[in-house]
């Protein structure tokens, strides 16, 4: 494959198979992990990576279907049908009453947790996640909301601006942190959900996000405006206020994924390549700027840890997109197709594994060949019996016409 879905897919698949590594070496290895951890963070660096794809390829499928309605179907199709499976899967045991749930989740009401999973926006909504891996998908959601929110008001070709201003405000906010100044006052974690409880901040979260959904998917203008500013608000509030991590890295998250809309931007002429540079290297500045200042208390490894992990994620997405053109290996852009698959069912089958299986605990090399292959055998079931038709069904919705969408489409893409 030489088109550039190539290098996305084999970025996509070697992040979430990284992240299953990561996760399995809990079980498999925990030696091997306790020396590397000290050093580097492979889960995270992968994450980045996810994170800098979603930028690079989200908004740029935004703006060529223009339409926020084909928009939010194909996203719903493209996540929920498999997440709604694993989610149910995973509190399988516990309804059965074999196993608690993760992180106390089992102390939540549960419409609360429902609801809160619901939204995709558990992790800055005070909120276990019921699978480890799913805090990434609220900061996912967060984007979608914030680059809706841009697209409606005919300024989402401002990324530049947004991936600076938002790295500028995670340093400010680190530097507030660092320095005890309003320590435990300015956006504390999950301040919204302490000050108000977390079911009332649930309650709202969901009618705002279903009106903002809604009312930016109208056929009309104005609704269409109010939902996507509405959706965006929301987004930048539970972000820097509700966060279940510190606020600068939570903005932090949302200025990679800017990043990666940059590159895009840069690369297709609609930003000047010297600005799109500029751009990627004041995050790259300020992600290991500030993430050294707040590594510092917790020693100089920790500060090594958290360079190598952003220099790494980057390093490897810079590399894959100046390979963009070559031919990538079969087996590669497989990965990325069955990535999501990957990505959601590790956790499931670790739990298996360490719970059921009496995994042990020890070095074991040849159980982690084991599970790779289970997983991925599993994950191609589950892309072609679970994801794939999903989408095709999502792409047959989508092709619906809205009946007065396509009348304001063209003002604002000409905006």
């Amino acid at each position: 494959m030489t088109s550039r879905l190539g290098w996305l897919d084999a970025l996509r698949g070697g992040a979430a198979l990284t992240v299953a590594l990561h996760h399995a070496s809990y079980v498999y290895l925990p030696d091997t992990r306790i020396l590397m951890k000290e050093w580097y963070d492979p889960g995270m660096a992968a994450v980045l990576v996810f994170f800098l794809v979603s930028g690079y390829i989200v908004p740029a499928s935004l703006e060529r279907r223009g339409s926020v309605r084909e928009f939010w179907i194909g996203r719903f199709f493209r996540i929920y049908p498999l997440l709604a499976v694993t989610c149910f899967l995973a509190v399988l045991p516990f309804l059965l009453g074999v196993l608690g749930l993760r992180a106390g989740l089992e102390d939540y009401s549960p419409a609360t947790a429902v609801l809160a999973h619901l939204t995709m926006l558990q992790d800055v909504l005070n909120v276990p996640n019921v699978m480890n891996v799913l805090w990434t998908l609220s900061y996912e959601m967060a984007f979608y909301l914030l680059i809706v929110a841009l697209f409606v008001v005919g300024g989402h070709r401002r990324s530049a601006p947004a991936a600076a201003v938002l790295t500028v405000l995670a340093a400010g906010a680190g530097a507030l942190t660092a320095t005890g100044v309003l320590t435990g006052a300015y956006a504390p974690a999950a301040l919204l959900s302490r000050t108000a409880g977390t079911g009332p901040v649930v309650a709202v979260t969901a009618v705002a996000l279903l009106a903002a959904i809604a009312a930016a998917v109208s056929g009309r203008r104005a609704p269409r405006t109010a939902g996507g500013l509405l959706g965006g608000l929301l987004a930048t509030l539970l972000v820097t206020a509700n966060g279940r991590i510190d606020a600068w890295e939570s903005v932090l998250m949302l200025a990679v994924m800017f990043t990666g809309t940059v590159v895009h931007r840069a690369e297709n002429g609609q930003l000047g390549r010297r600005a799109g540079a500029a751009t990627a290297a004041v995050v790259l500045a300020g992600a290991v700027g500030t993430g050294t200042w707040q590594a510092a208390p917790y020693g100089w490894k920790a500060q090594i840890s958290w360079n190598a992990t952003i220099l790494s994620a980057a390093l490897a997405f810079a590399v894959a997109w100046r390979w963009r053109g070559r031919r990538f290996p079969g087996w590669a852009t497989w990965l990325g197709t069955v990535s999501f698959s990957v990505y959601l069912l590790h956790p499931l089958l670790l739990m298996v594994a360490a719970q059921f299986l009496g995994a042990s605990g020890r070095e074991d090399a040849l159980g982690l060949l084991f599970f790779v292959l289970a997983l991925l055998m599993l994950s191609w079931a589950t892309q072609r019996w679970i994801e794939a038709p999903a989408q095709r069904l999502g792409r047959r919705l989508a092709r619906r016409p809205a009946r007065r969408e396509a009348a304001v489409q063209p003002q604002m893409l000409a905006s």
